[in-house]
């Protein structure tokens, strides 16, 4: 968890004394109740900017109140880690997270997945890619050899962007498929690296040539058709993931009971398809953990070849930490 990032947004994240009492309800749950709480942030994770985020969030929280009959505020933040410290600290009770940050958000903020995002053309999942300009001379090479080939054959002399470390498509699965499996620090190679921060800021560093390849979700990329449209006619995708587990929704697991339920009811029943086509998704379905156990897997496969490339370790210290990994993976199989 990134303290100086907690430091930096602390304003965000004090207590106010509402938000208490809202966690003391929550946490005295004496008659299970939730007659008690009046008002639910629910987090909402900055892959583009607030501006282009409000327009779409303010109908689906207004539904959401009238339907679960507290008021429901959406709690807008510039990064993963931040929802989740809130959620941590009881500043936020619900939240649409990814896979990743829900993993972790699981180990430090209580956080219990309800419900999943379905697409809007009906799957549960959706992609990591990696995108360049157009008009980069870089663009045309890497399709011809395979974007992600190329951009390891090629890192000395690229830029590139990453979405930010609890980002699912914006850094774990790329990191995983395209360097971890190939052996290769992207931290050591590239000519220059940075974290963007979230789906949009990657986009647009392409699209504006501060960047020669970034990573991006195919939905945020949808999203941009409509935000900002000129940007996303100079993007050219170059890699395409693995399918992805879709976004989870989750509440803090000390909401009381008649709460949760009517946040489940929402979710499983709402039909707007006017609301849920600027999501570009078609709605959501009942999920549990064990959904995302595939982002589990792939975090710690990640760290068994980061702990086999290792210089500073032991054979046995190596095989220690590796047999400690596999039964990680075991445990959740």
């Amino acid at each position: 968890m990134d303290r100086r990032l907690f430091i930096q947004q602390a304003s965000l994240f004090t207590m106010t004394l509402a938000s208490a009492k809202i966690l003391s309800a929550c946490n005295s749950n004496a008659d299970n109740s939730s007659t008690a709480i009046k008002e639910i942030n629910f987090g909402v994770l900055s892959t583009e900017s607030q501006a282009n985020q409000k327009p779409i969030w303010e109908p689906f929280a207004a539904a959401m109140s009238q339907q679960v009959g507290i008021t429901i505020k959406p709690f807008y933040v510039t990064q993963y880690a931040a929802v989740i410290e809130a959620m941590r600290f009881g500043k936020v009770q619900a939240a649409w997270l990814g896979g990743k940050s829900y993993i972790e958000a699981v180990k430090v903020a209580d956080a219990e997945a309800f419900a999943q995002v379905v697409s809007a053309d009906g799957t549960k999942g959706y992609y990591s890619h990696l995108i360049a300009n157009k008009d980069n001379p870089i663009t045309a090479e890497a399709i011809a050899a395979g974007g992600d080939k190329y951009v390891i054959q090629n890192a000395a002399k690229l830029t590139f962007a990453f979405n930010e470390p609890n980002s699912t498509s914006g850094f774990l699965v790329p990191s995983y498929y395209i360097f971890t499996k190939n052996n290769v620090e992207p931290k050591k190679v590239f000519k220059r690296l940075i974290f963007a921060g979230n789906h949009e800021a990657c986009a647009l560093a392409v699209a504006n040539k501060q960047v020669d390849v970034a990573t991006v979700s195919n939905e945020a990329l949808s999203r941009l058709e409509n935000t900002n449209p000129k940007a996303r006619q100079k993007i050219e995708i170059i890699w395409k993931s693995p399918i992805i587990p879709s976004d989870p929704i989750v509440y803090r697991r000390d909401l009381p009971d008649d709460l949760k339920k009517k946040l489940q009811n929402f979710f499983y029943n709402y039909k707007d398809d006017k609301v849920l086509s600027q999501f570009k998704i078609s709605g959501f379905v009942q999920a549990e953990d064990k959904n995302w156990h595939t982002i589990r897997e792939l975090e710690i496969a990640k760290k068994i070849q980061e702990t086999q490339a290792k210089e500073n370790l032991s054979e046995q210290e190596k095989q220690q930490t590796i047999a400690e990994l596999n039964q990680q993976l075991k445990e959740i199989q």
